[in-house]
């Protein structure tokens, strides 16, 4: 068996352009990438015929976040809690997360305040326009 090393995290969103917006303007990732992607072996690759998405990829300091609007567009499978079986949340890392929290725009939905665990990590989740969850924590 050939050794896996990770490549990216995706996230499907319903509006590409307001969600680049948000992980480049509010948590301040550098988009690296945009295209799209059609044609019947993606269709056939992701399971959902006549597939074709549009992608931006963001660097994330090592880790590479892909955003994806498809279309036909599924059924919406966003929001819910953290603890609900299924990827829920993307992580991502600050050096002084009061001072990343005090910037957050006001529309920017936010879990609760920073809280520090039992184990000592600082975390913050906020919600994108999707309402995906994005976990911040304080390195």
């Amino acid at each position: 068996m050939q050794d896996l090393s990770a490549h990216h995290v995706g996230i499907t969103v319903s509006d590409l352009d307001r969600a680049v917006s948000f992980y480049r303007d509010v948590l301040g990732l550098d988009v690296l990438a945009r295209f799209s992607v059609g044609g019947e072996e993606f269709a056939t690759g992701v399971g959902v015929a006549n597939a074709s998405a549009d992608f931006a990829h963001l660097d994330g300091d090592g880790a590479r976040i892909e955003l994806v609007e498809y279309e036909p567009e599924g059924e919406d499978a966003t929001g819910g809690d953290v603890n609900q079986p299924g990827a829920k949340h993307v992580g991502l890392a600050v050096d002084d997360l009061d001072a990343f929290y005090e910037t957050l725009p006001d529309e920017v939905e936010t879990i609760s305040e920073p809280q520090t665990t039992e184990s000592g990590t600082r975390i913050l989740f906020v919600r994108d326009p999707d309402e995906n969850l994005v976990e911040i924590l304080e390195t």
